[in-house]
């Protein structure tokens, strides 16, 4: 178990976490994690690939590589043939499947974490046993690729693709297929048509917004183009700064969907690690501090607090859950800012292609 004595440098930041309280926040995800390596929201609620393989990028974040690594074999055996894994699975049990869709920024996300785990511990064996699980997934999400260069949301439980694109989604994967480029140049294997998905996909982001749904009332739409990579410089910062005063509430954290008077620290934190990514620090770490008021004394983080009573009512913690994500989510962002090597070279960007969208991109 992790005590503050383990706790490095990189996961104290003023005003956001002690040595003590990220130790505790390490022993809450750990102790949501089931002894197969599966890692639900918490125990008795789903889990989700996504999320899960978050709270294991924390893990390895937080020094843990071994519970990290169990995350990962847990991904490994429970793939399915077509390269996928299922939406949810009660408490992480690969027999009760509650969400049997196929979606395909869940799958895509399992490149991040490998490439976060290899830069995290070098271990070559463990990168030959996961890189046919990454092939597999990414070549399930890019058939899911429309001529426009968006990726579809999923496939249906009886294989019918969704062809509609969510621009978050698409981030998040473009995100990802960058990871696996960086999986492929490690292993010798230059994969050129992911390099043309990734390219196409980043264009999409940037200059298409039409081509996805209109979800432009959720944060995660305003900031996932910067955090996963297709929208950087001068642009990122542009998009930051145009929305802040819809999403982001000073002292609270940010909206998840406006206008609901709702905040959540999941959105906090990777809002906080799309502003470090652009250069803005200071921003990044009053965001981390405006959302201590959801640490729980277990050192486990409440998903969300609503900041206006309805009809009259008392301001509240909602729903009243403390998830393993949103605790993964503070430790990563804390690790970016603290300098933690293999977090910043993921969400930096250092290690990743770059290149993949020239604004001449056919249309």
């Amino acid at each position: 178990m992790t005590s503050p004595e383990r706790i490095a440098e990189h996961l104290v930041l003023p005003g956001v976490l002690t040595a003590e309280q990220a130790a505790g926040t390490v022993a809450g995800i750990l102790a949501g994690q089931c002894e197969d390596g599966a890692i639900p929201w918490f125990r008795g609620h789903h889990l989700d690939p996504w999320d899960h393989t978050e709270a294991a990028m924390a893990l390895d974040a937080a020094g843990e590589h071994e519970a990290a690594a169990r995350a990962y074999a847990w991904l490994a055996r429970h793939q399915n043939p077509d390269g996928s894994w299922y939406a949810a699975y009660r408490d992480g049990d690969p027999e009760d499947v509650t969400d049997r869709g196929k979606e395909s920024n869940f799958t895509a996300y399992v490149a991040v974490g490998v490439w976060h785990h290899y830069l995290s511990t070098g271990d070559d064996a463990f990168l030959d046993r996961m890189w046919p699980v990454v092939y597999a997934a990414v070549e399930f999400v890019l058939r899911l690729q429309q001529p426009g260069g968006q990726i579809g949301w999923k496939r249906e439980p009886d294989g019918t693709p969704v062809t509609d694109a969510l621009l978050t989604g698409s981030a998040s994967i473009h995100h990802a297929l960058r990871c696996a480029l960086a999986l492929a140049e490690a292993r010798e294997e230059p994969q050129p048509d992911w390099e043309l998905a990734a390219g196409a996909l980043a264009h999409a982001i940037r200059r298409h917004p039409e081509r996805f749904l209109d979800k432009s009332r959720y944060s995660m739409d305003w900031y996932y183009p910067v955090l996963g990579g297709a929208v950087t410089g001068a642009e990122a910062k542009a998009r930051l700064d145009a929305r802040w005063d819809d999403f982001v509430v000073p002292g609270l954290g940010v909206r998840c969907v406006v206008p609901n008077p709702w905040v959540t620290g999941g959105e906090s934190c990777e809002l906080a690690l799309a502003l470090w990514a652009t250069g803005e620090s200071d921003r990044a770490l009053a965001i981390l501090q405006d959302i201590g008021h959801l640490r729980a004394p277990n050192g486990l983080y409440w998903t969300g607090y609503v900041y206006e009573g309805a009809d009259g009512g008392e301001p509240a913690v909602w729903p009243e859950e403390q998830t393993t994500w949103t605790a993964g989510s503070l430790l990563l962002a804390v690790a970016a800012l603290g300098g933690e090597q293999a977090t910043v070279a993921v969400f930096g960007g250092e290690t990743l292609p770059t290149g993949l969208a020239p604004d001449c991109c056919a249309d």
